[in-house]
């Protein structure tokens, strides 16, 4: 990264500081003027960051990734239903089988080999 760009990250970070300084810097009673400080510093610091290297490399980073989702096939209701309902039968089999599981250990060692059957 360039000099130039270490700069403009750095003066965006510092517009973001002053405008979180001027909101607490400002009364209490001016709330509306307080919002504003802080949106201000983070647009200006947008802005600051847009003009840089990482800045604009950032934005072609999303462009990309919005491109990509748009390529997801994404399943219909019938099919989210579908699966939804493999899940819940497949969990209530699986915490059917763990409970024989743990019912079937527990009365082996309990009962016949420890004989501290209740």
């Amino acid at each position: 990264m360039e000099k130039v760009d270490k700069l403009k990250l750095f003066a965006a970070l510092a517009l973001v500081a002053a405008g979180i300084a001027g909101y607490y810097l400002l009364p209490a009673d001016q709330q509306a003027l307080r919002v504003v400080s802080v949106l201000a510093g983070v647009l200006f610091a947008v802005t600051v960051v847009w003009f840089s290297v990482p800045g604009r490399d950032f934005v072609d980073y999303a462009r990309d990734s919005v491109k990509e989702a748009e390529k997801v096939v994404w399943p219909s209701k019938k099919e989210v239903w579908q699966m939804t309902g493999a899940v819940f039968v497949f969990t209530v089999v699986l915490s059917l089988f763990m409970w024989l599981v743990d019912s079937g250990l527990s009365w082996l060692l309990y009962d016949l080999l420890l004989k501290r059957g209740g």
